[in-house]
């Protein structure tokens, strides 16, 4: 076995002895052939989000061949709310480079995901994760460069308390056992998403964590390493996936939703970010931020009040962006600034050798530019359309390298230290306040998101209605001391996305 791949954590690419980006139909029927594997789940996602399932029993080598080579049909209009039930029939085919074993299933099974295709055998325009592959496509063509990104997904685990090594509230950050109950479950997901083709970064308990009656609340964090749009995407579906089906193994409740209670830490989806050509990280110009990556930052400030009709679509998001809970409630940016809506954070810029310093006597030899720092997009949460987050994202990108202007706005809105205190505090724009303020923000800025096809005018018209529907304009003041409102908004999408 090559020891390129013998540590890989993904079954397909040891057996292989290929990554999984050059996977084949010919590759998935010899893994299936070769281990007797009978089942094959296409997997793909619906309009809420979350993994959906199609079954096959395989009966031949013939039946596996054609199954992966022209895909199947489907009921769009069961799948997407935007599609008409006089015209939704589409395929699924599936894209072998995301093919894993299932770490669930009873019997052996092979789980793909797939891209949706209208009858006329073209990608679906209206799918998310066809929109992202546009911007991913339209962001290289235009700049000759690549966009990487990173997710850190927040969720709480929600269990009868035990009385025993409770960790001090709100106080959860990096704690290990026994105060955290649940770093085992976050270990074993660890292992389980990387099995699933995840690129892990690490794991970690966060802030959040309180007592509430006999129920103990307890925050974690996994996050990922950079990669391509498309796959960055793929793989936090996957890990939502998964982590629910630990819960449901283990008998207790997890949610990613952007608040579970008021007063407590809510949860986030940060995106990291980062600009590359030919394999070299732009982000930095001679050990400080480039310009390339001011104008970057620009476009995303100038258009982040739009993007939060991807990246923050139930009312409980709104919830969370508010002051002295490490959110972003105002339009700046700053560096390792944790309430700024963009964040550069610590980047190994320093050229120390830490190593060397932490292990006296010890040689650490240590490449000069490793090319790790990026900047961080802090608004969405566990309710964002992760494809449409993305390509919203490159499309600000975009927008921020084509836009007039773009350095002069990144450093007019450049904030060191305290938001609040700051003497610009008082002309910087707020993020919106509701759903309903979302949507408007979108609308008034939709042509840049139109532009070339990127984002289709029905999906954000369908986006525009989805956002006006919850009518929380004044929800903030109708449910303000009203614990049982707040617990029964709380409930109702406690399962979003």
């Amino acid at each position: 076995m090559s020891a390129n791949f013998h540590l890989n954590a993904n079954p397909l690419v040891r057996f292989l002895q290929k990554e999984a980006v050059l996977f084949t139909r010919e590759d998935i029927i010899r893994y299936m052939d070769a281990h007797k594997i009978e089942m094959l789940n296409f997997r793909y996602i619906g309009g809420d989000g979350r993994l959906k399932t199609l079954n096959f029993v395989i009966t031949s080598r013939s039946h596996l061949h054609d199954i992966l080579t022209y895909g199947e049909r489907v009921d769009g209009s069961s799948l997407f709310p935007f599609m008409e039930t006089g015209s939704s029939d589409l395929y699924v085919v599936p894209r072998y480079r995301t093919a894993f074993l299932n770490p669930f299933s009873e019997e052996p099974s092979l789980e793909i995901l797939c891209s949706f295709f209208d009858p006329q055998g073209n990608p679906l325009e209206l799918s998310p994760e066809y929109v992202l592959c546009k911007a991913n496509r339209r962001f290289i063509n235009d700049t000759g460069m690549e966009i990487k990104f990173l997710g850190e997904l927040e969720y709480y685990v929600n269990s009868k308390a035990t009385g025993f090594f409770q960790a001090t509230d709100q106080k959860g950050y990096h704690e290990s056992e026994p105060f955290s109950k649940f770093e085992r479950m976050r270990k074993r997901a660890l292992r389980l998403i990387a099995a699933c083709g995840g690129m892990i970064k690490y794991g970690h308990s966060e802030v959040g964590n309180f007592l509430k009656h006999d129920e103990s609340f307890e925050q974690h964090e996994i996050e990922f390493l950079p990669t391509d749009p498309e796959s960055a995407a793929d793989q936090l579906v996957i890990a939502k996936w998964v982590l629910r089906m630990l819960a449901q193994e283990m008998g207790v409740e997890i949610s990613f939703a952007p608040k579970i209670t008021i007063g407590k830490a809510g949860s986030g989806l940060h995106f990291h970010m980062l600009l590359e050509k030919n394999g070299r990280n732009l982000v930095l110009e001679n050990g400080k931020i480039s310009d390339l990556s001011k104008q970057a930052i620009a476009g995303i400030l100038d258009l982040a009040d739009a993007l939060t009709a991807f990246g923050n679509t139930n009312p409980t998001s709104y919830l969370r962006l508010v002051p002295n809970q490490e959110a972003p409630t105002n339009i700046c940016w700053g560096a390792r600034n944790r309430s700024a809506l963009v964040r550069v954070p610590l980047g190994w810029t320093g050229n120390r050798n830490m190593a060397e310093l932490a292990n006296p006597g010890i040689r650490v030899p240590m490449e000069e530019d490793h090319g790790k720092q990026t900047f961080e997009f802090r608004v969405p949460d566990g309710s964002a359309n992760i494809h449409l987050t993305l390509a919203g994202l490159i499309v600000s990108v975009l927008h921020g390298l084509k836009m007039q202007g773009a350095l002069e706005l990144a450093e007019k809105m450049y904030v060191e230290g305290n938001i609040a205190a700051s003497r610009m505090a008082g002309d910087l724009k707020p993020l919106p306040a509701s759903c309903v303020e979302s949507a408007q923000r979108l609308e008034n800025k939709r042509h840049v998101f139109e532009a070339g096809n990127i984002f289709p005018a029905k999906l954000i018209d369908y986006t525009l209605s989805y956002l006006r529907q919850f009518n929380d304009a004044n929800l903030r003041n109708e449910i303000k001391g009203n614990d049982e409102a707040v617990r029964e908004l709380v409930n109702r999408f406690i399962h979003c996305q």
